[in-house]
C-alpha cells in the first residue's frame, strides 16, 4: 500500500472495474429489493442535492446488496421539456435561426443531436459519487419503450374519463409561449405599487356615506379592462346595501355587478376588490362561484388584444356580452398599457392614489420572464377521482413517509388536490395522442391509424395536436414504464412495486403523489387491487450552507461536489462563482466572499470523505447545514483507516494469522474488540433499517476512530513485540487484527466504497476470504448472544486507568516516555483481577516503573491523584519532577490567568460595557471569569502540593 491515502489513485478504477464486471446489476437468489432514481434532467449537472441523496440510496442499495437481496438501482435522465428546448434554441439563436425557420421536425434532430452529443454530463457525475446503479438498464424519458408507455397510459385514462380537454386559467410564460407548472414558478420579493381606482356606481346608486363611486386597489391596473364584477364582503355594512347592484366599468364602458364574497377582507384597504377571473387565480374562484364570464384581454405575448374572448364560466364561448375594447390599447404590452390607462384614469379623474406596496412576483424559472395567469385550451387529468386510493394507500400503511410528519403534508395536498394541466406549448416532448378532423372534433389514441380504425374516419383530413405532455407525466410513470410496462415484463413482475423511493419534500406534490396517483390506477395485482409504486418515501431535508442559507447562485454560495472531490483552486472557484452575474457590485461581494471563505481553493478531498460527510448529516427530514469543516475531518477518517490498514499488514502480512482453526489464544483485549464489533453490527444495521444514517455513520466512526484504531492496536503491540509472548497468543491477535478489520470494512463499504475496496482487496486474504469484489460480499451481521461483557468491563477499566494516568502526567508536566510508580488504594477484588488480566498491557502502554497496592491502613506519598469508580490512582510525585522548573512554570501561569480575571472584571465593573454591550457578550466575559478563576485555583492547588515535595 501507498503510505499516503490517495483518493484519486484508486476511485476511477475501481468504478471502471465495477461497472465492466456488471457488478451493479441484479444477481443473487434474495428478495427482490428496488430504488428508482430520481431522474435528473438530461441538461443538468450534479449540484449538493444530488450528491446527498445519491449517497443515501447507494448506501441502501450497497446495504442490501451485501445482504443478498436480488438489488436493482434503474438509472434515468428527464428529458426536461422547457430546460432542452431553451438550450437547442439558443444554440440555434447563435447561428441566427430559431425553430420555426428549421419546422418541427428538424427542430427535434437537432435536440436529439444535442442529446447524444452534450446529455450524458450529469450520468458521467453520477459515476463519480460512486453511484452503483445498473447503468445496462439505462432509461430516458423519450426513448422508446417510455414513448409507448406514455400514449399508453394517455390513452387509458382518456378512455376512463380521467383526461379531459377544457378552458381554465394556468401560469403563462409569455416568453416560451407555454403553460408551466407551479414548481417553474419563482415568487421574487420586488417593489410595486397599489393603484387606488374609482368605479362609478350605475343607476344612481350609492354607497351608506352617500358616494356615487367605489374605490378598488390593484396592484394590476392593465387587468381592469377584462373585470367581471366587483366584490364586496357579505357582511360589510358599508356595503351590504349594494349587492346586486352594478358599477360602470372605467374605460370599457360595461356594466359589472357588485357581487358578495368572503374572499374580501372588510379590513384591507377599501374593502372592495375588483375580479378578474380570466387573470387572476383567486378571482377565477370567485369567479366560479358567482357564474361570472372569463374576459380574456391578453394574447400569447401578453399583449392586449383587439377585442375580448368572452367565455362562460364551464368554458364555453360567451356570445352575448360585448366584447369591444378600448382601440387605444390594442397590441399594446400588458406593461406599456398599464402606464397607459394609468394615465387614461387619472385624466378621467378616476385616479385615487398610487401607494408603494412590496409584491410577490411570479416569474419563469428559466426565462425570467413574469408569469400571467392566462385562459387557454389545455389537457388536464381529473385528479380526485385518482386521490382517494393514494389517500388510502397511505392512510393504511402500505406506503410510508419517513420522517411520518410528511404524511400530513401529503394529505394536505390530496385532499383539496385541484385538476393537473398536462399539456404544454412546447416541441420538445411527448406529443399528445390526440387527432383532430377539420370540424374541431377531437379523437385519441395510440396511433393515427388506431384512430381512424377505431373511429371509421376513413381518409378524414386529420392533424395531431401539436402540445406535448408535461414532463411530471412521463415522470409519473417512472416506476413501472422503466420495467416495460405496458408490456409484462419479466423485471416488471420481479422488482414492482419498488422499494424505497428518495426524495426532497419539494417536489411532494409534482412528483410522488402523482406516481402514486397513477400507478396505483394503471397497475393492479393479479388478484386485482391497486399496485403501489414505492413501500417508503424517505423525505431528506435540502442541503443548505453552513450558516442554513439555501445555496444559490444569487447569493454566491454554491458548491459544486465535484470540487469537493476533486479540489479546486480559488482563481477558478471565484470565476465559476461570479461569471453570468448581471451585477457588477453582487459580483464583487461574492468574490470577497468567496476570497476570505476559501483563501486556498477547496482541497481535494475525494469521494469517499464526501459521502460520509453527507450520510453523517442526513438525519431524519432536517435541512443539512454543510459545512467544509465536517469534509476535513472525514477525509481525516479515511486517512486513520488507510494508516490502520498498513499497520496490520506490516504486523500480520505473511505471518502466521491463525487460518485454518488453528489454535489460538484471545487476550482480553481481542476478546473486547470483537465484542464491540459485534455490537456495531447490530447498531449499524439497526439505524440503517431505521434510514438514520447520520447515527450509523456515528456508530461506524465511534467505532474504526476511537475503538479500533485508538484502542485496540495499541493494546494489540504489546502482545505482538512480546518475543517471548506465546505463539498462540500472537497468532490469537492477529488474526483478531485482520479478521475485525475485514469485518469494519465490509460494515463501511456502503459508506465510503472506494477505500474500503481498496483495502480489502489486500486485507481479505489474510483474513481467509475468497471474492472478487468487497461489494458482494455478506454485510456483516451479529446480535447479542456473542457479546462478551466480561472483556468489554475489563478494557474500559483499563481505558479509564489509562486515561487518569494521562491527566497527571499532563498535570505535573511528566514527560510522556518516563516510567512512572502507580500506586492504588480502596482497590476492589475486581479491580485486583482487572490489574492481573491488564497487566502487561498496562504496565508497556501506560510506562509503569512499578504498580503498588495500598491497603487500608497504609499511607501513600504526595500524589497526584484521580479516580476509576472507587479506586484511587495515585502517582507520587518525588523524584519525577523538576520540582524548581515546574514552580516557575506555575507561577508564570498563575501570572498570567490573575492578569486575564482582572481584565475580564474590569470589564464587566464598567457600566458603560454592561450598558451596552448584548446580553450574548456580557454573558461570554462571565464564562471566561469563570474558567479562569477555576483554571486558577487548579494551578495554586499544584503549587502548594509540588511546594510541600522541597
Amino acid at each position: 500500500m501507498d503510505t499516503t491515502y490517495q483518493p484519486h489513485a484508486i476511485e476511477t478504477t475501481w468504478y471502471q472495474d465495477w461497472e465492466t464486471n456488471q457488478y451493479f446489476a441484479p444477481q443473487g437468489s434474495g428478495q427482490p429489493y428496488t430504488i428508482m432514481i430520481p431522474p435528473p434532467n438530461v441538461t443538468g449537472s450534479l449540484h449538493m442535492g444530488h450528491g446527498f441523496n445519491n449517497a443515501i440510496m447507494d448506501a441502501l442499495i450497497r446495504y442490501r446488496r451485501m445482504q443478498g437481496r436480488n438489488t436493482l438501482w434503474q438509472p434515468g435522465t428527464d428529458h426536461a421539456g422547457i430546460a432542452t428546448q431553451m438550450v437547442v434554441e439558443r444554440q440555434l439563436a447563435a447561428q441566427g435561426q430559431d425553430r420555426h425557420d428549421l419546422g418541427r421536425e428538424a427542430f427535434l434532430d437537432k435536440v436529439w443531436e444535442w442529446k447524444e452529443e452534450s446529455g450524458g454530463t450529469i450520468t458521467r457525475q453520477i459515476r463519480r459519487l460512486g453511484s452503483s446503479v445498473d447503468w445496462s438498464r439505462e432509461r430516458f424519458t423519450m426513448d422508446d419503450g417510455m414513448s409507448d408507455a406514455v400514449q399508453e397510459a394517455f390513452v387509458r385514462l382518456h378512455e376512463d374519463g380521467l383526461i379531459y380537454r377544457g378552458k381554465r386559467l394556468v401560469n403563462w410564460d409569455p416568453k416560451f409561449h407555454t403553460a408551466i407548472s407551479d414548481l417553474e414558478v419563482e415568487n421574487h420579493d420586488e417593489k410595486g405599487h397599489l393603484w387606488n381606482l374609482r368605479y362609478p356606481l350605475a343607476d344612481g346608486a350609492k354607497t351608506a356615506d352617500g358616494k356615487n363611486y367605489l374605490v378598488v386597489a390593484t396592484t394590476r391596473p392593465e387587468t381592469m379592462l377584462g373585470d367581471s364584477a366587483v366584490a364586496v364582503h357579505p357582511e360589510d355594512q358599508r356595503y351590504k346595501a349594494l349587492i346586486g347592484s352594478y358599477v360602470e366599468l372605467p374605460l370599457v364602458g360595461r356594466r359589472i355587478p357588485i357581487v358578495g364574497d368572503d374572499y374580501c377582507d372588510p379590513e384591507f384597504g377599501t374593502g372592495c376588490v375588483k375580479i378578474t377571473p380570466a387573470h387572476d387565480f383567486n378571482d377565477y374562484e370567485v369567479g366560479k362561484r358567482h357564474n361570472l364570464p372569463l374576459i380574456n384581454i391578453l394574447d400569447q405575448d401578453a399583449a392586449v388584444l383587439a377585442v375580448a374572448q368572452i367565455f362562460n364560466a364551464d368554458g364555453s364561448v360567451n356570445d352575448s356580452l360585448d366584447n369591444s375594447l378600448p382601440a387605444e390599447f390594442a397590441g399594446l404590452d400588458r406593461f406599456e398599457a398599464r402606464k397607459q390607462i394609468v394615465t387614461a384614469m387619472q385624466a378621467a379623474d378616476l385616479l385615487v392614489s398610487i401607494d408603494d406596496h412590496a409584491l410577490k412576483t411570479p416569474r419563469g424559472d428559466r426565462s425570467g420572464a413574469v408569469i400571467e395567469p392566462w385562459l387557454t385550451d389545455q389537457w388536464y387529468v381529473s385528479t380526485k377521482p385518482l386521490a382517494e386510493p393514494a389517500i388510502a394507500a397511505v392512510e393504511d400503511g402500505r406506503i410510508q413517509f419517513v420522517p411520518k410528519q410528511y404524511e400530513n403534508m401529503y394529505f394536505s395536498w390530496m385532499r383539496d388536490i385541484q385538476d393537473w394541466c398536462i399539456s404544454r406549448q412546447l416541441w420538445w416532448g411527448h406529443r399528445i395522442p390526440a387527432w383532430y378532423d377539420d370540424a374541431g372534433n377531437v379523437y385519441v389514441g395510440r396511433n393515427e391509424t388506431e384512430v381512424r380504425e377505431k373511429h371509421n374516419l376513413g381518409d378524414t383530413n386529420l392533424r395531431q395536436d401539436n402540445d406535448v405532455l408535461d414532463t411530471w407525466f412521463s415522470s409519473g410513470l417512472w416506476t413501472f414504464s422503466t420495467l416495460g410496462w405496458p408490456e409484462q415484463t419479466d423485471y416488471l413482475k420481479t422488482f414492482h412495486p419498488t422499494d424505497v423511493l428518495v426524495t426532497g419534500f419539494d417536489i411532494i406534490f409534482f412528483w410522488v403523489a402523482r406516481m402514486i396517483m397513477l400507478t396505483m390506477h394503471l397497475i393492479k395485482n393479479e388478484d386485482g387491487t391497486p399496485q403501489i409504486p414505492f413501500k417508503t418515501v424517505y423525505v431528506h431535508g435540502l442541503v443548505r450552507d453552513n450558516q442554513g442559507h439555501k445555496m444559490s447562485k444569487s447569493r454566491g454560495n454554491v458548491l459544486d461536489p465535484l470540487d469537493i472531490i476533486d479540489g479546486i483552486d480559488l482563481e477558478t472557484l471565484v470565476e465559476k462563482r461570479t461569471s453570468g452575474m448581471m451585477q457588477p457590485q453582487m459580483a464583487k461581494s461574492i468574490e470577497k466572499q468567496t476570497r476570505e471563505e476559501f483563501a486556498d481553493g477547496i482541497a481535494s478531498y475525494g469521494t469517499d470523505a464526501l459521502r460520509f460527510t453527507f450520510l453523517s448529516l442526513a438525519s431524519t427530514g432536517r435541512d443539512v447545514k454543510f459545512d467544509m469543516g465536517r469534509v476535513d475531518g472525514y477525509r481525516n477518517f479515511c486517512n486513520k483507516i488507510w494508516n490502520a490498514a498498513r499497520y496490520v499488514m506490516m504486523q500480520c502480512e505473511d505471518q502466521d494469522c491463525g487460518l485454518d482453526n488453528a489454535t489460538v489464544e484471545l487476550t482480553v483485549a481481542d476478546r473486547w474488540i470483537i465484542s464491540q464489533l459485534q455490537r456495531t453490527e447490530i447498531e449499524v444495521a439497526r439505524q440503517l433499517d431505521n434510514f438514520r444514517f447520520d447515527l450509523a455513520a456515528q456508530a461506524l466512526y465511534e467505532f474504526i476512530w476511537h475503538e479500533y484504531c485508538d484502542w485496540y492496536l495499541e493494546l494489540s503491540k504489546p502482545v505482538l513485540w512480546d518475543k517471548e509472548a506465546p505463539v498462540e497468543r500472537t497468532r490469537g491477535t492477529r488474526r483478531t487484527l485482520v479478521r475485525v478489520l475485514e469485518a469494519a470494512l465490509r460494515l463501511a463499504h456502503p459508506f465510503m466504497p472506494f477505500i474500503t475496496e481498496e483495502i480489502w482487496q489486500r486485507i481479505a486474504p489474510m483474513a481467509g476470504k475468497t471474492g472478487k469484489t468487497i461489494m458482494l460480499q455478506p454485510f456483516p451481521c451479529s446480535d447479542s448472544k456473542g457479546l462478551d461483557a466480561q472483556a468489554e468491563g475489563d478494557i474500559e477499566w483499563l481505558k479509564e486507568l489509562m486515561l487518569a494516568l494521562r491527566n497527571i502526567r499532563a498535570e505535573m508536566n511528566i514527560s510522556p516516555g518516563k516510567p512512572i510508580p502507580l500506586f492504588l488504594g480502596n482497590t476492589t477484588a475486581e479491580d485486583i483481577r482487572r490489574l492481573e488480566v491488564n497487566q502487561v498491557s498496562l504496565n508497556k502502554l501506560a510506562k509503569l516503573d512499578t504498580v503498588t497496592l495500598l491497603s487500608s491502613d497504609q499511607e501513600a506519598p504526595m500524589s497526584a491523584t484521580a479516580m476509576v469508580g472507587e479506586m484511587q490512582v495515585l502517582v507520587p510525585m518525588a523524584g519525577l519532577i523538576d520540582t524548581q522548573a515546574e514552580l516557575a512554570r506555575l507561577d508564570k501561569e498563575i501570572k498570567r490567568l490573575n492578569g486575564e480575571i482582572k481584565r475580564v472584571v474590569g470589564k464587566l465593573s464598567n457600566q458603560g460595557f454592561v450598558a451596552k454591550a448584548p446580553a450574548d457578550v456580557i454573558e461570554k466575559e462571565r464564562a471566561k471569569q469563570a474558567d479562569y478563576e477555576q483554571a486558577l485555583a487548579r494551578l495554586t492547588e499544584q503549587h502548594t502540593r509540588i511546594a510541600s515535595l522541597d
